[in-house]
């Protein structure tokens, strides 16, 4: 019995790291939501994808995945919520990153936000332009209101990254006036807190990698996410945020029960 044992924990040890570095970063799951009242009209589709932290662990090839399943949910809106770099200074390849994001095709719009990767490195000088390129509206502590085919408005809203640039929760706000749902987009989860009594609905966030590497007794968590890591919460006041778990890896390039993200929110109201 005691040298099955050992067998057994020798081959988990070749396993366990095999699975971590090799085939859970190379997975991507599709999560699927409905946000609001569902005895009303399904007003539009958003999909979010975050944490992309391009690299040599993640070449922009990895991308066609994320791609095909997102294109194939047929989105309202696209939101991206910060980290397309890893380290811009060790790894670039901004035309490609252009031509691969600009393939996600949303029937309204494209969004995103900063964040922290996306300063550093080098990267701010180009994030902006990248996006803008691949069609994405960046979103820096200021939003927009969009006219739905019901005749309803959505405000979607971006804040800057909360640790290396200048969020502001008033001036995100600032031109949000009549609105029938207010979406907004901030790259670290923890400052949702700072939403609670803004009328708010749903808040997307990134960041956490969901922990990234999720073992049974020990939860990996990083600042900014320590309080909210990944999936679904409702906030004192009933705002809704979701942290998506992101697609790519930093630090330790392993997954291990956090695979890559899309989520999807079909939202009512």
């Amino acid at each position: 019995m005691k040298k099955k044992i050992i067998a057994a924990l020798l081959l988990l040890s070749v396993i366990v790291p095999f699975y971590a570095f090799q085939i859970e970063p190379n997975l991507v799951v599709v999560h699927q939501m409905k946000i609001g009242d569902h005895s009303l009209p399904a007003e539009v589709k958003v999909v979010q994808l975050s944490d992309i932290q391009v690299s040599e662990s993640y070449e922009t090839k990895r991308l066609d995945k994320v791609i095909r399943k997102v294109n194939k949910q047929k989105p309202d809106i696209i939101v991206f919520t910060g980290d397309l770099f890893d380290n811009y200074a060790q790894y670039q390849h901004e035309q490609e990153i252009i031509e691969k994001l600009s393939q996600l095709k949303a029937a309204i719009g494209k969004y995103a936000v900063w964040g922290n990767h996306d300063y550093g490195g080098g990267a701010a000088r180009v994030y902006e332009r990248v996006m803008n390129a691949a069609g994405f509206n960046v979103l820096k502590n200021s939003g927009e209101t969009l006219l739905l085919k019901s005749g309803k408005k959505l405000f979607i809203g971006g804040m800057d990254d909360s640790l290396l640039g200048n969020p502001s929760v008033d001036e995100t706000l600032a031109d949000r006036q009549s609105y029938d749902y207010s979406l907004l987009l901030t790259h670290e989860p923890d400052v949702a807190d700072k939403f609670i009594g803004t009328n708010t609905q749903l808040i997307l966030a990134g960041h956490s990698h969901g922990g990234q590497i999720r073992l049974p007794f020990y939860q990996v968590k990083n600042v900014l996410a320590e309080k909210y890591i990944r999936g679904l919460y409702e906030l004192s006041d009933h705002t809704k945020l979701y942290v998506n778990t992101g697609l790519g890896t930093t630090s330790i390039h392993a997954r291990f029960a956090v695979p890559p993200e899309i989520s999807v929110f079909q939202l009512y109201f």
